[in-house]
């Protein structure tokens, strides 16, 4: 396979690849790492990479797993999740400042979730993956990923609406 093809294939979804390591990494640089990190082993794959039925699924499994690896190792003590994916354009400056606190928010209740939930709500609602995708990629049945969604946002809706209501909780 030459480089052009590779490209081709991964290209669609490298910018996915990234946004999941940094969900996970929290780090932009971190991140990087780990993005061209699992390139690469793709590209040590190219011969065999046309076999697999979904090469974006692929990736993005090798990607939570390396990411989690890094997490785990010792050299990671510093690494936690933080979003700061978000930003909205034409709004006023307070309302630009209490979306971020908000982000911001999300972003600190997702650090508590347990690992499968906060991997099942950014892969669906921030990569868009449909459940059976998601199932694949985590190694899960379809209802599993519905439940495990369903209470992580259950989870960050409570702790959202607490902390809106009774102000930092």
């Amino acid at each position: 396979m030459q480089q052009a093809d590779f490209l081709k294939i991964v290209g669609p979804f490298q910018d996915k690849l990234f946004r999941l390591a940094k969900r996970l990494l929290v780090s932009r640089e971190e991140a990087e790492d780990a993005t061209q990190e699992i390139l690469l082993k793709l590209w040590a794959k190219n011969k065999s990479i046309e076999q697999y039925k979904s090469v974006e699924a692929f990736a993005m499994t090798m990607t939570k797993n390396f990411c989690l690896d890094r997490l785990k190792s010792k050299q990671a003590g510093n690494l936690k999740l933080v979003h700061t994916n978000y930003e909205e354009k034409g709004s006023s400056l307070q309302k630009k400042i209490e979306a971020n606190d908000s982000v911001s928010w999300v972003g600190k209740i997702m650090e508590d979730l347990p690992e499968q939930q906060k991997m099942v709500l950014q892969l669906r609602d921030v990569e868009e993956y449909d459940y059976d995708e998601i199932g694949k990629m985590l190694e899960m049945q379809p209802t599993a990923v519905r439940v495990a969604l369903s209470r992580a946002r259950k989870t960050v809706r409570e702790k959202l609406i607490q902390k809106h209501s009774y102000g930092i909780g």
